[in-house]
């Protein structure tokens, strides 16, 4: 099934049947990638008296409870809400999910004993106005980042510049494949979630952050049609399931 989406009069032709998905698998068990210090979601059958809710336990269905963490369990989508004294909801923010994207791979710069993406980096794939939206894989680009655990890792970082290139540029979404676009211990500082929603003084309530997401190597880096759908959870963030569709 094909489709055009039109953006800034330009018209991209996608086939609908050609999706890419991005988004990381919660599973129940410890081949789930984990940050912020939490143990594997769960996913468990209702227990209630004799009842057990598995067909195989003896229900007529299958009816579990799946316990899980938003932000460290998985690919999730954020609002400003979630740096915010005040409640956001990224079910009330994000109101519109087709957008070309671009897709873009960095290997991050070694800056003292972190590894960082730069703003230097940003604008060597990126102009003004180009999209709305950008996809960032980082490199090296293993298939372990599926099941990794991220804690006490000190992963790779955007830098505070680079995330406010990316604003300017007119990103409103902005998608990555690590636990978050900040420093794992920087003392609650969120340079790189400040500067790309332009908190607190030109707050943008309009855009979002994926983290956690897994683009596979055989996607190439180039302009695709994004579909960013999210849970309906009235929550800073949300789980969500990214998709790419390569334009024609």
């Amino acid at each position: 099934m094909k489709a055009e989406i039109k953006h800034k009069n330009k018209t991209y032709n996608i086939d609908l049947s050609k999706a890419l998905d991005i988004s990381l698998v919660l599973r129940g068990d410890e081949k789930n990638p984990v940050a912020w210090y939490l143990n594997a979601p769960k996913i468990q059958p209702v227990v209630d008296g004799d009842f057990i809710g598995k067909v195989t336990s003896g229900s007529s269905t299958n009816f579990n409870n799946i316990q899980f963490n938003p932000h460290g369990h998985g690919t999730h989508t954020e609002c400003v809400g979630h740096i915010t004294r005040e409640f956001h909801s990224v079910n009330e923010t994000l109101k519109n999910f087709f957008f070309t994207a671009k897709v873009i791979s960095i290997e991050p710069e070694k800056i003292g004993e972190d590894m960082v993406i730069t703003e230097h980096q940003i604008r060597s794939w990126l102009k003004v106005d180009e999209v709305e939206a950008v996809v960032l894989r980082t490199l090296p680009n293993y298939i372990e980042k599926r099941s990794k655990k991220y804690s006490h890792t000190n992963w790779p970082y955007l830098e505070e510049a680079a995330a406010r290139y990316l604003r300017e540029c007119g990103i409103k979404h902005l998608l990555i494949d690590l636990p978050s676009v900040d420093k794992e211990k920087d003392a609650g500082k969120l340079l790189a979630h400040k500067a790309f929603w332009d908190h607190p003084k030109n707050t943008r309530f309009d855009a979002t952050i994926t983290e956690l997401i897994y683009v596979a190597s055989k996607i190439e880096d180039g302009i695709y049609i994004l579909n960013l759908q999210i849970a309906s959870f009235e929550n800073d963030a949300s789980p969500s399931k990214p998709i790419l569709y390569k334009t024609e």
